[in-house]
């Protein structure tokens, strides 16, 4: 029988995790629009007047449904410890649809708006692959580990979440590192601040202080802010409402060979990621239904695109972390209100010069860590060998994605000289992009095929290196699109795997299940 205590939609905690996750979404946001205006060169009109708007609602309907689901989950169990579902924009896709779909457009057509048009198809595909792919994610995670689930995502977590905070923190280290102890004495140590302000407040208004103190006295490498930059960012002040973009959206078919191709493995990227951090919030208490999450994902992406928005929403990484601050409900819906203020009066560029980023930082370290220790914590201690290995992907991709922007930044051609030339270096470049490419796919194959050879479950081991075989020869894995015989020798070398695999089991080499022990130890490097 359901238990219906009615819960409550603010607490104190909410506090910490408001300004947790509404400062994370803002810094993406503020990513979002530099992207927008300076790499892409699209006019203010067009990205103030149509797509942050358009981008504010979808925001705001993502965080109130998540808040609705976590609503409905306490009070069918009674408990008063739910932590809604963070929601905000798909942070990979923003980096996806303005330099592999628009930038080349742009670059083709010279019609920033074609470029924005492609980008509206683009995410409109990725909307129907979620909303179909949310009714098979149960099964995948049924009978994927949640060592291999948690384990790729820390991989996200460490090497694109964690690593640029923890450069930013050390550039300004007399902020970064001075709010850095604030949120860790607090949400790590369990302090409170007086007045129980809110650590992630405290924060801010000392790196804030810290900024403007410096700039004051004439230290500009400190403080970094500027009082002219910031009373010309009032003049962007205004209302814009998101319209219909329908025409739009269907006029970026016009690239549609073009946008297939990663249109189709940035959909499973989605699927896969969204599904982890659903693992990730069960993992801490709250057991959410996988497809309803995906669907929404899904549904209220398409509503976005058709207003405008050429970005995903998404099912946000760090759930545990808003939830440790205290965060249960109505943390999710304040933050969607907060954004949608943002998006629609014209307030981003006003915040953009105000608070210095170094003191948003810490925040996002603090959820990159969180979320690295729960693959360890919440699954069984000889399963992390499988996790790390989860993770070596996600360093593969992000080292490549540095050398990509220093050489890009030089004006530098790769080519195989290049390559070589690096090779002899100590740079595998070429094994990097191989490593890295679909990378949350890639570590979550590999640490469950760790994960059932820890546990002597071959049939499952080779079934994971099969997938991985395939996944491989089309391009899923490894490959830097979709194709067909992308990566043939990495496929072929995935079927070995598994041949080798299953006929472990066949050899009489038990199952876990079937030992005396239950599961085997694994055994020291002679």
């Amino acid at each position: 029988m359901e238990r219906t205590k009615t819960p409550a939609l603010w607490t104190p905690g909410d506090w910490n995790a408001l300004f947790g996750l509404g400062t994370n979404v803002l810094v993406n946001l503020l990513v979002m629009t530099g992207l927008l205006k300076f790499v892409v060169g699209l006019p203010d009109d067009l990205t103030f007047g149509r797509i942050l708007p358009a981008v504010g609602l979808m925001l705001f309907l993502g965080n109130i449904y998540y808040a609705w689901m976590g609503y409905r989950l306490a009070r069918k169990e009674g408990r008063d410890d739910v932590c809604a579902l963070p929601s905000g924009p798909s942070v990979p896709h923003m980096f996806i649809v303005v330099f592999v779909i628009m930038l080349p457009i742009l670059g083709q057509t010279g019609d920033p708006v074609k470029a924005w048009q492609a980008g509206l198809a683009w995410v409109f595909l990725q909307g129907f692959i979620l909303i179909g792919g949310g009714f098979v994610a149960p099964f995948i995670r049924k009978i994927t580990p949640r060592a291999a689930l948690l384990g790729t995502l820390a991989g996200v977590s460490i090497a694109f979440i964690s690593m640029r905070p923890a450069t930013e923190i050390f550039m300004t280290s007399i902020i970064g590192l001075t709010c850095l102890a604030i949120i860790m004495v607090s949400w790590f140590g369990g302090v409170r601040y007086p007045r129980g302000l809110p650590a992630g407040l405290v924060a801010i208004l000392v790196g804030m202080v810290l900024a403007w103190g410096a700039t004051a006295l004439g230290l500009p490498e400190i403080g970094g802010m500027s009082g002219a930059a910031l009373a010309s960012s009032f003049a962007s002040f205004g209302f814009s409402i998101p319209i219909p973009a329908i025409g739009h959206v269907f006029s970026g078919f016009e690239f549609l060979g073009f946008i297939l191709v990663t249109a189709i493995p940035f959909g499973v990227y989605d699927l896969v990621e969204a599904m982890d951090n659903v693992e990730s919030a069960e993992a801490a208490g709250d057991t959410y239904s996988t497809t309803e999450a995906l669907t929404a994902e899904g549904t209220i992406s398409l509503i976005g695109t058709l207003l405008g928005s050429p970005f995903a929403n998404a099912v946000y990484i760090g759930h545990p972390g808003w939830k440790s601050m205290g965060g249960r409900i109505g943390y999710s819906a304040a933050t969607g209100l907060f954004v949608l203020c943002l998006a629609w009066f014209g307030i981003l560029a006003v915040f953009l010069n105000l608070v210095p980023v170094v003191a948003i930082s810490p925040i996002l370290l603090y959820i990159g860590m969180l979320i690295g220790a729960q693959a360890f914590q919440t699954t069984p201690m000889k399963h992390a060998p499988a996790i790390i290995l989860g993770l070596v992907p996600h360093l593969a991709a992000w080292s490549k994605t540095l050398i990509d922007g220093a050489l890009g930044a030089a004006g530098v051609q790769v080519d195989d000289a290049l390559i070589a030339g690096m090779a002899q270096n100590g740079v595998l470049y070429h094994g990097l992009g191989l490593l890295g490419n679909g990378a949350i796919l890639t570590g979550l194959v590999l640490a469950a095929i760790g994960v059932f050879v820890i546990e002597r479950k071959w049939t499952m081991a080779a079934a994971f290196a099969g997938v991985g075989a395939v996944m491989s020869f089309f391009g899923f894995m490894h490959g830097p699109a979709v194709g067909f015989a992308v990566t043939p020798s990495i496929a072929l070398a995935y079927a070995v795997v598994a041949g080798f695999l299953y006929a472990c089991g066949q050899l009489g080499w038990a199952d876990a299940a079937e030992t005396e022990t239950g599961a085997a130890e694994p055994q020291p490097a002679e």
